[in-house]
Formats: C-alpha cells, sequence, structure tokens
C-alpha cells in the first residue's frame, strides 16, 4: 500500500473564503435539526439500550439536549472486555495495510463532513468556529499520520546482521485497550487514541466523557462506515466510578490510553498497577495529564506580538485546554507596558454563544466547571490585583469573562494548580534567568514559550525550560501532528508523544524471530 507523505489537513479560512462560511453555517442548522436524540451502547455487533440513561447538554444553553445516552454499568463494561478480546484475535492478524487503509476511509469521510463535525462541536462544548475546524482536522492528521507510521513499522525493521541466522524484528498489538478521552478535544484525541490503538491491531473499548458522547459516537459512525469489523471499537459511555474503573482494572484489559486530569490521571495509574487474579500481564498506561503552562515575555521581544500569543493560548477555547498559558512570566522592564496592552487586548474579546460567528470565547463546559473556576478567580483577588474579567456574563450558559491577574507571587495557589478556565496570572521577573527559574517551578511540564529576539536567551531556554513542547516567539497551543509531537513531563503525564514517530511504539510490542540459516 502506497500513501503520499503525510500533510497536515488544512485549516477552514471562515473570514476570508465564503464557501466555507456558508457551509458552516448550514452545517449548524442541520446539526441543529439532530439535537436531542438517543443513542446507545455499542458492544460487538449488538446495539443495546439501556434503563438508565443521562443527558448531553449545550454548556451555551444548559436547557437544551444534545443528545441523550444509554448509561453503560459494570455488567456491560465486562462484557465489551469480552466482545474486543474475541474481535482481537481476528483483527491483531489483519495485514496493516487494511488497517491503514480503515484509517485513510475514515479521515475522508470526516473531511467530506468536517463542517458538520465541528458544528456537533460548537453545540456540545460550546467550542468557536474556528476552535472547533482545528478539532477536526487534527483529528483527520491522526488518522492519516498514524496509518503511515503503521505502515512504516510493519516494513522491514534495521538490525545488524548475525552470521549463520536469518533476523527479523516485528511489532506485534498488545491486546483489549481501554480508551478514555477527555471533552475538550473530544473529537481530536478521542480519534488520536482509538486509531493508534486499532491501526496497530488492538481491540477498543472507548468510553467517551460524558460531557462530549455524542461527538465520540458520531466518530464511531464514521468507523462503521468506513468498514471496521464489529467488535475492534466497543462504545461504552457511563460513569468513571461504574464503568471507567471496572474497564481498567479488568485483568483482560491489557492497557490503558486516558487524557484529563492529574488526579484521574494518577487514580488509573494506581488501579492499572494493582494486579488482578487471572491477569499475566503488567498493564500499560498511556496518560496525558494537566498542565501549568507559562509563556515568558523578555524585555528584548516585540511587545504586540507577546500579547498576541499570550492572549490567544490563555483564551482560546475559554482555557480550557491543558496546553493553555496560565501563567504570564514578564520581566519587570516591560511589565507594566505589557500589562496595559493585554488589558486593552483582552477587553475586546467577544464572549457569547459560539454558534455566532463573531463570538471568541464561549462558555465553560458545566455549571460545575464555572463555579470552580470563580473559586479560583476569589483566590486570585486575594492574592494579586485584578486587571480584567473577575466575573460571570450573562446569558443563558456557563459563561465567564476573560480574566486577569497580575502581581500574582510564584508559590500562590493561582501560580501553581491548573484552574482550566478563562484567568491568566502575571508575575513579574526581575530578569531573564528569574523568569526561567519561576517558570520551572510547578510539579507540571507540558507546554510553554518565550518571547525574544536575543539568541543567546533562546539557546538558554531551550536548555533549561523543562517542558515538553516548547515555542519561541509564537503562542503555546495548537500543537501540529507530526511537526509537533506532543506530550509533557512530571505530572503532565507518562511522556507520550501524541502525533510522532514513536508514538505507535506504545500500543504495540516488539518481537524478535530468528532463524539460524542451514549450512
Amino acid at each position: 500500500m502506497q500513501l503520499a507523505s503525510f500533510r497536515n489537513e488544512p485549516l477552514s479560512d471562515f473570514k476570508g473564503n465564503p464557501e466555507h462560511f456558508r457551509r458552516m453555517q448550514e452545517a449548524l442548522q442541520e446539526v441543529k435539526k439532530e439535537l436531542g436524540a438517543k443513542y446507545p451502547v455499542v458492544i460487538g455487533s449488538e446495539r443495546i439500550e439501556t434503563k438508565e440513561s443521562f443527558h448531553s447538554y449545550n454548556p451555551s444553553e444548559k436547557d437544551q439536549v444534545v443528545g441523550t445516552f444509554s448509561k453503560g454499568d459494570a455488567g456491560l463494561a465486562a462484557l465489551a472486555i469480552e466482545k474486543a478480546e474475541k474481535a482481537f484475535d481476528s483483527w491483531s492478524r489483519t495485514p496493516a495495510e487494511t488497517r491503514a487503509k480503515l484509517l485513510v476511509t475514515t479521515a475522508k469521510i470526516i473531511r467530506d463532513r468536517k463542517f458538520h463535525f465541528a458544528a456537533w462541536m460548537v453545540y456540545e462544548v460550546g467550542k468557536a468556529w474556528a476552535e472547533a475546524d482545528a478539532d477536526v482536522a487534527e483529528a483527520i492528521d491522526f488518522c492519516e499520520f498514524y496509518a503511515r507510521e503503521m505502515l512504516r513499522l510493519a516494513d522491514r525493521q534495521p538490525i545488524t546482521p548475525v552470521p549463520g541466522e536469518r533476523n527479523r524484528l516485528v511489532y506485534i498489538p498488545l491486546g483489549v485497550g481501554v480508551v478514555i478521552p477527555p471533552w475538550n478535544f473530544p473529537m481530536a484525541i478521542l480519534v488520536g487514541m482509538t486509531a493508534a490503538s486499532i491501526v496497530a491491531g488492538n481491540t477498543v473499548v472507548l468510553k467517551p466523557s460524558s460531557d462530549s458522547p455524542t461527538i465520540g459516537y458520531k466518530f464511531f459512525e464514521a468507523l462503521e462506515e468506513a468498514g471496521m469489523p464489529a467488535g475492534v471499537v466497543n462504545f461504552l459511555p457511563g460513569p468513571g466510578s461504574s464503568v471507567g474503573d471496572v474497564l481498567v482494572a479488568h485483568p483482560r484489559t491489557r492497557y490503558i490510553a486516558f487524557t484529563g486530569s492529574k488526579e484521574v490521571g494518577l487514580h488509573i495509574n494506581e488501579l492499572a498497577a494493582k494486579h488482578q487474579p487471572g491477569q499475566i500481564w503488567i498493564k500499560r498506561v498511556i496518560a496525558e495529564m494537566g498542565g501549568k503552562d507559562s509563556i515568558i515575555v523578555d524585555s528584548e521581544t516585540d511587545l504586540e506580538s507577546a500579547v498576541d500569543g499570550v492572549t490567544a493560548s490563555a483564551f482560546g477555547f475559554q482555557g480550557q485546554k491543558c496546553s493553555a498559558c496560565s501563567r504570564a512570566i514578564v520581566d519587570e522592564k516591560v511589565y507594566e507596558a505589557f500589562l496595559e496592552k493585554l488589558k486593552e487586548r483582552v477587553e475586546g474579546i467577544k464572549v457569547g454563544d459560539p454558534v455566532e460567528p463573531e463570538t471568541y470565547m464561549g462558555p465553560v463546559v458545566n455549571a460545575r466547571a464555572k463555579e470552580s473556576i470563580l473559586q479560583y478567580i476569589k483566590i486570585g483577588k486575594d492574592e494579586g490585583r485584578l486587571v480584567s474579567g473577575g466575573k460571570e456574563v450573562s446569558g443563558p450558559g456557563d459563561f465567564i469573562a476573560p480574566t486577569v491577574i497580575a502581581d500574582v507571587p510564584p508559590e500562590a495557589r493561582l501560580s501553581q494548580e491548573e484552574i482550566f478556565g478563562p484567568v491568566l496570572a502575571v508575575l513579574k521577573a526581575t530578569d531573564f534567568e528569574d523568569a526561567l527559574r519561576i517558570a520551572n517551578n510547578t510539579e507540571y511540564g507540558l507546554t510553554g514559550a518565550v518571547y525574544t529576539k536575543n539568541r543567546a536567551k533562546i539557546e538558554k531556554a531551550a536548555e533549561r525550560f523543562h517542558v515538553g513542547n516548547l515555542y519561541f516567539n509564537r503562542k503555546c497551543t495548537g500543537a501540529l501532528v507530526g511537526g509537533h509531537p506532543f506530550g509533557g513531563f512530571n505530572m503532565s503525564g507518562t511522556d507520550s508523544k501524541a502525533g510522532g514517530r514513536d508514538y505507535l511504539l506504545l500500543f504495540t510490542q516488539a518481537k524478535s524471530v530468528s532463524e539460524k540459516q542451514s549450512t
């Protein structure tokens, strides 16, 4: 199977391309007609409607049901593992070319309906048009990139010749995986972890976030349409406590791919490490967790560019990204000038329903998240100086004004704890050395950025700024598959690099085969 070299999916241009604008508006209207539909659990070839169900709501219109879902339970979780293991027997022996073709076909299906997938994210998690479009593009990228990576791994691997032997190294799948994606990238990350799993020959129980199950189901439908055999992916929505824990602890679960909070990630890691009766392997955990990401603004930089990058990184998708800038560390020489420009820029952000094309910031994901963020704002007002925002925005959804709090001490809670909302702490540094010291003072190590024109400072930060994804003179969000393999250090996860050339190795195991040649 020959595929062209990988290229990132182009983003839509809603401002400059009238056709893109029109198609997005049409998609929003068409998807709106589908809101409130019922969705089953899917295990093997069965679609199961359970007695208990739950709703997914539009965070911009809190009473609007996006979808009603059958709720999984412990019994269904065990059944899903059983069906996935049965499907593994044949899927693991399916040629890599066939598995890669499934991903390429799925990518085409998503590409053909990219505006509809984006529209679902506008309604279900409150993404603005551009954010939703980028999410879909990244999902397409993951399918295309991992298809090519699997073909590379399935090809002959370079090993040192041994005289008198015929040797080879092959990568084989692990077994049944549990995929637990987040709600904030409800398509890209869900697709990425699932696509990596199945193209490597594994089978999956997919437990989508309860805040974004509809998008997960739409992707599942795309896999089916592309020709995925029954049982390769099993769709099981439900609570983490009664479904997720059962899946993680099950003795036939071989690995868990998770993206979410530090607390949940550590719980999964601990539960997976406990040996269960009948378990014959050490489970593998691939976890991408939280961040407390910083952008350093040096005195030798273009402040306008720095303000642009900090604003986009801090308030894109309401700051609900593990890669979001939640701390701006600014050299004292330009501190006040930076704050003045930042305040003007932030106060020009439009907050509202992301169905409207001019909206930059939509709602936070739910009322629970809103209350947590407002509590952090209250803490921040005591720890620093409120510059902008700091309050709810009126409307039928969970809206919060973009908030900037200055003069925050490096050890303050606002400087150390992940908020996951539109709240930016601004910290003053005495010089570049001090800024680097502050940047490394959290338990996380996911993304970071530095704005400076000084080449020596760039080299110093490249060596000493301890994060998995470091950017210079650009924002700290928006990693591209293939170009910016994504994943962090310390409490930000297990050092995996999604969208990188070593990612599929986490979903496979290497087998060395040697044959003595006859003389």
